[in-house]
């Protein structure tokens, strides 16, 4: 069966008055029917915008997505009009957004936004779309459904915020839900009863899930595969079990090092290691590599050429030319 989702060489860019951004630079992924594909990195990398590309919610200007493809069900998303984008946000693709206080009106009541996109793209009256808000709410584990239909966002805590987006993305059935860290800023309980909702929705109905993070546990805990981003392009793309089992790219193994662990009582493990120095400024990239001068392994070659995708076995993909 073919890919749910296909991006290829897709770059999506921002002019501004110091010259132009490469947000998205060059990145080509893959997600399977009913897999999750974890993508993790640092704030900034990317991750959000590629998100944002994929729904075509790029603000116009100052963005724009300049170069490649986006297939959908073998649709070419880039090639639809808004119109045709309006009917499939909501019904076939959904977004989990990242901050639920800010992406939640708080002037409306719970129930009605929730009914709003069901009305949009089901066609049902207002009493029967707050009743399938009601079970949306219910499937998603909200404590106290009926009273959370007639509440404001800021009467609910911030997990129950997030319970409700995901009502929402999931209201109307999707095949792909983007879920931009849905666990961020949240106590560590409820991180988890978030995943485990997520995963169970995803098993129920098989829509398939992109899961943006900047946490590798996430990763680990929600996907099947994972891609890992740094200043825009993809650096290293395979299974989540071959990741964390055999890192190859240097930024890669330096998240893994930089994350606590827990140790046997009595064992020193020493201090935490960090990746030293800072990412690149994307209005001004030097030459070759971007991870050039954070690397412990940057060789002369690195200095003027960026490294392409290389393919090694295991179904390992990763930008560097250590592996050529």
């Amino acid at each position: 069966m073919d890919p749910i989702l296909e991006i290829e060489n897709l770059k999506t860019v921002f002019h501004t008055r110091r010259g132009t951004v490469g947000a998205v630079d060059g990145v080509t992924l893959a997600l399977n029917y009913g897999d999750t594909l974890g993508i993790v990195g640092e704030s900034g990398c990317g991750k959000t915008v590629l998100a944002l590309s994929v729904m075509r919610l790029i603000p116009r200007p100052p963005g724009d997505i300049a170069e490649g493809s986006i297939r959908f069900k073998g649709r070419d998303l880039l090639g639809l009009s808004e119109k045709e984008m309006r009917s499939l946000r909501g019904r076939e693709i959904s977004m989990v957004f990242q901050e639920p206080m800010n992406s939640l009106n708080p002037v409306i009541k719970i129930g009605d936004q929730v009914a709003e996109t069901i009305r949009l793209h089901r066609g049902l009256s207002q009493k029967a779309a707050l009743d399938q808000s009601l079970e949306m709410l219910k499937l998603v584990g909200m404590p106290s459904a009926e009273e959370r239909l007639k509440s404001y966002p800021h009467q609910l805590s911030g997990g129950m915020r997030q319970r409700v987006m995901i009502a929402m993305a999931l209201s109307c059935d999707p095949s792909l839900m983007l879920a931009d860290e849905p666990t961020t800023a949240l106590d560590v309980t409820i991180q988890a009863q978030i995943l485990d909702l997520i995963n169970r929705l995803k098993t129920e109905s098989g829509t398939s899930v992109i899961m943006i993070t900047h946490d590798l546990g996430v990763i680990a805990e929600a996907a099947q595969y994972a891609a890992v981003m740094y200043a825009g392009q993809v650096v290293e793309y395979c299974s989540v079990e071959e990741l964390f089992s055999n890192p190859l790219h240097p930024y890669t193994v330096g998240l893994m090092e930089s994350t606590p662990r827990m140790s046997v009582p009595g064992d020193r493990q020493g201090d935490l290691k960090v990746i030293p120095g800072t990412v690149p400024n994307l209005l001004n990239l030097p030459p070759g590599c971007r991870f050039q001068d954070r690397c412990a392994f940057t060789m002369p070659r690195c200095r003027k050429e960026d490294p392409p995708i290389i393919s090694v076995p295991g179904g390992h993909d990763v930008r560097c030319w250590k592996y050529r």
